[in-house]
């Protein structure tokens, strides 16, 4: 099955970074977000890859150039510097073969089973199967009465409601519902398949993490380390 990961954005909130390279090229521990990506998807024998380049998109090319790995297929595609997310997606489709496909963010790594994902998109036969995770807790609960505090808990992570974390699995004619290059994946196409009820949920519980902030790389960094 072919993997489509976006990694043209401009990455503005970790700008301490992205002001010479694209996100998804930000080291973890000497190697790259979308090489941890790629190589998370190949355990599960996926190999096939098509990375949708914007953003100094030049960068990621020449580092794939000078590390030539050959036990992966790697098609990098320029998608435009300021095309959105859906428009990305939507300029791959001459590429996809009119198949089901697996796609991604470019700044978010996970330890999610592909082959369960998989097997939940089919069991569901739906449009499209988004990857639900819990964000990591930040902040601890307080309750004040005047100065005293009353009340304190430390935040868990099911205090927090479920988001999209990406991984998700997508048939062809999800395409349709993408108009151009200023489309929003995030937005209608996903919302309006949404109240056609063609979008499930597969709910990972386990690690996932995605690199918005230089906190967010800081924690990888730690949990990586090994």
């Amino acid at each position: 099955m072919k993997v489509v990961i976006l990694a043209g954005g401009l990455g503005t909130r970790i700008s301490e970074y992205t002001k010479t390279i694209p996100k998804p090229m930000i080291e973890i521990n000497k190697k790259p977000i979308l090489y941890r990506i790629m190589d998370h998807y190949s355990k599960y024998g996926h190999k096939d890859f098509y990375i949708a380049l914007g953003y100094r998109g030049h960068i990621i090319k020449k580092y794939f150039k000078k590390k030539k790995f050959k036990k992966w297929n790697i098609n990098l595609i320029d998608t435009g510097k300021n095309t959105m997310t859906g428009g990305r997606l939507k300029r791959l489709k001459k590429f996809l073969n009119n198949e089901t496909f697996l796609m991604t963010y470019g700044d978010g790594l996970s330890n999610i089973n592909i082959k369960k994902l998989i097997n939940f998109h089919k069991k569901n036969k739906k449009l499209v199967t988004l990857t639900a995770v819990r964000p990591p807790a930040r902040f601890g609960a307080i309750k004040l009465k005047k100065n005293f505090v009353k009340y304190f808990k430390e935040k868990s992570k099911l205090d927090e409601g479920w988001i999209n974390g990406g991984f998700f699995v997508m048939e062809p004619k999800f395409l349709k519902f993408i108009k151009n290059d200023k489309t929003y994946l995030e937005r209608e196409p996903l919302e309006r398949i949404c109240k056609l009820n063609n979008l499930v949920a597969y709910k990972h519980n386990d690690f996932w993490q995605c690199v918005d902030t230089k906190r967010d790389l800081d924690k990888l960094k730690k949990i990586l380390q090994n």
